[in-house]
């Protein structure tokens, strides 16, 4: 896996602390943006704060259960945000996956030639054949270990500014502590039911597949889903629709 890019880090190795008057300004933005909204829906609210506050595209948060190679996207502010989490997630490359593996923000300005084009080559290709041009993924962390990324992306290329930047951080850290509440959440109406498990059951049918090209190989469960993954990419399909398929008979690997 790629080392994450120096120029992912901003000063200090973490996001940029905001001064005493920027973090009364971020409470107040942050408070506004949930004011009124259900605890289950906070964290979606925070982001679309990101979209319309910063200057982005558009913005998803895509969860990690136990396995990290299983991740599931969570919210999205449109179809192309969603689209790029599949593409990661079919690939296994990009700069969420970086992002995770690192604990480490990855800032990835121009995904159309350079230095941030080559780190993930047919992402970056998917990517800009989606009209995007620039990615930014943030890691949700809790105590050294991921539970997620926040991905920002724009359809133009360039860095963050400072200030979107000293917006996103925090933003990051509060979707955080919003997802956390939300699992700790005792409610009886499910809705605290906890989301890691939902990273682990969203993607079932790619479970289910895996278990099924691990039969058929011989294989380990990274291997069968490598198989799988490779499938999805060399026939145009993302990772879930080739899970349904070899479910269904449609696709049958042999060694």
């Amino acid at each position: 896996m790629d080392p994450v890019h120096p120029d992912d880090l901003p000063s200090g190795g973490g996001g940029p602390l905001p001064q005493d008057g920027e973090e009364g300004r971020l409470h107040s933005v942050f408070s506004g943006a949930v004011d009124g909204v259900a605890s289950h829906d906070v964290p979606a609210a925070l982001c679309r704060a990101c979209v319309d506050l910063m200057d982005v595209t558009g913005a998803s948060v895509s969860l990690s259960g136990e396995d990290p190679d299983i991740r599931t996207l969570w919210w999205s502010s449109d179809e192309v945000a969603g689209r790029l989490a599949e593409a990661q997630y079919t690939l296994g490359d990009g700069p969420c996956v970086t992002a995770l593996t690192h604990l480490a923000p990855v800032l990835a300005a121009d995904l159309t030639r350079g230095p941030d084009a080559a780190r993930w080559p047919v992402f970056s290709q998917q990517a800009v054949e989606l009209g995007v041009r620039a990615v930014f993924s943030l890691p949700l962390n809790h105590s050294a270990v991921a539970i997620g990324t926040l991905d920002l992306y724009r359809d133009r290329t360039g860095p963050l500014t400072e200030s979107d930047r000293s917006f996103a951080f925090p933003a990051a850290d509060a979707i955080t502590t919003a997802l956390l509440a939300l699992q700790a959440q005792d409610s009886g109406d499910g809705l605290g039911a906890s989301w890691l498990d939902e990273a682990e059951t969203d993607h079932e049918e790619v479970h289910q597949a895996t278990g099924m090209i691990m039969v058929h190989l011989g294989v380990d469960p990274h291997h069968a889903l490598a198989r799988l993954r490779a499938y999805a990419f060399s026939h145009g399909q993302t990772v879930t629709e080739a899970a349904f398929d070899v479910i269904a008979g449609r696709i049958r690997f042999r060694d």
